[in-house]
């Protein structure tokens, strides 16, 4: 298995008291598909799957993968601090058919050696030995470092599953070093990065600014493939112009707050994450604005 272009970090919609909205999945599987992203991962980070109960992560896998209805491969995150839990969700992603799965290793007590890290996502993809899986490398949040070379060593005896590594780090020389490039699938997961990565020749992306921006990242890699690298090298400055102005304006809630501008209202965050206020969307909204974001960032033409 092989994702190439862009792959949606796709939001888990909530209704006003943090609760599933799962009725409000299939339009968003559709405004998706229509902006051209190649395949959805569900309950990663920007879906706050760790923020979900079991039965509610199983509840929204289902949804998604129904809505997509085989058009485009679904990835879904099962990783949990308990590895017996996330083996459960493995095993369920492959019952009502996943595409794959993915998975951060246990972060409060997390794997202190590569073994210890391949033995724990071996225990995890025992419960899904049919669906191929990505690991999601984010020392950020999990504290887990490696080397890819070490680590995709031993996984290469004891992961028959792994096709992959989603690589949401900012090192992207670890990748240029690694020596099983050509063997497994690496996916950038850092949105500022996308032509950066694709100097390191990876073909696929995984992120969270693909659900309100994925025309603009997909007329980037038009530009890449075409070499027209000037032009590319200006659509990944617009898209890091964005995200900043996000930032500064909401934080990281923005994210999920731009669906509502853009027609497709994903609901509040669940705690611990907070949600953007009235006054800062507002902000956020006419900063937007200002830079021309809902012209250049959602056309679907150059």
């Amino acid at each position: 298995m092989q994702l190439t272009g862009l792959t949606a970090a796709a939001f888990t919609p909530l209704n006003n008291d943090a609760t599933l909205d799962i009725d409000r999945i299939p339009g968003l599987v559709e405004h998706l598909l229509r902006d051209g992203v190649s395949a959805l991962y569900v309950l990663g980070s920007t879906g706050e799957g760790i923020s979900l109960t079991i039965h509610e992560r199983q509840q929204t896998a289902t949804a998604f993968v129904k809505a997509a209805a085989s058009r485009v491969p679904v990835v879904v995150h099962v990783g949990h601090n308990c590895l017996q839990e996330a083996q459960t969700l493995a095993m369920h992603a492959q019952q009502i058919g996943a595409s794959a799965i993915s998975a951060v290793p246990p972060s409060y007590f997390g794997p202190d050696t590569t073994r210890s890290l391949v033995d724990c996502l071996a225990t995890i993809t025992a419960g899904a030995p049919d669906l191929p899986f990505y690991y999601y490398h984010i020392p950020a949040k999990t504290g887990v470092e490696l080397d890819l070379n070490d680590f995709l060593r031993l996984a290469s005896r004891q992961l028959p599953s792994l096709v992959g590594v989603k690589f949401s780090d900012t090192r992207l020389n670890a990748v240029s070093a690694c020596a099983y490039t050509e063997k497994y699938d690496f996916l950038c997961g850092v949105d500022e990065m996308l032509l950066s990565a694709w100097m390191t020749r990876m073909r696929g992306a995984v992120g969270t600014t693909y659900n309100f921006a994925a025309p603009l990242y997909n007329r980037l890699i038009a530009c890449c493939e075409q070499g027209r690298m000037e032009e590319a090298r200006r659509h990944q400055e617009r898209a890091s112009t964005m995200i900043n102005v996000i930032l500064k304006t909401c934080g990281r809630p923005g994210f999920k707050a731009v669906m509502g501008l853009i027609g497709q209202d994903c609901g509040p965050h669940r705690l611990p994450h907070s949600t953007a206020t009235p006054a800062q969307i507002s902000e956020m909204h006419q900063a937007l604005e200002a830079i021309g974001f809902f012209e250049w960032g959602r056309k679907h033409s150059n």
